[in-house]
């Protein structure tokens, strides 16, 4: 099986662009740069972004869950 074969089956996110919370994460250092670093005026970016991470993750244990070491 190729590297290609195998993220098409299990995506990989090793690098944060690969991520499908990208959008979300790049919201978030994008609404932190204009707000001078306050934190607070980015909450609702940061919970969505929390929210993507928690989600990918459950996809990520179910996919594993159905996964084989010996196949």
């Amino acid at each position: 099986m190729t590297t290609k074969e195998a993220g098409a089956s299990y995506p990989s996110a090793a690098r944060i662009s690969d991520s499908p919370c990208y959008l979300q994460y790049s919201a978030s250092l994008k609404c932190l740069e204009e707000f001078g670093s306050d934190k607070s005026k980015c909450q609702d970016h940061f919970d969505v972004y929390k929210e993507c991470k928690k989600k990918e993750r459950e996809a990520r244990l179910e996919r594993n869950k159905t996964r084989s070491l010996f196949s």
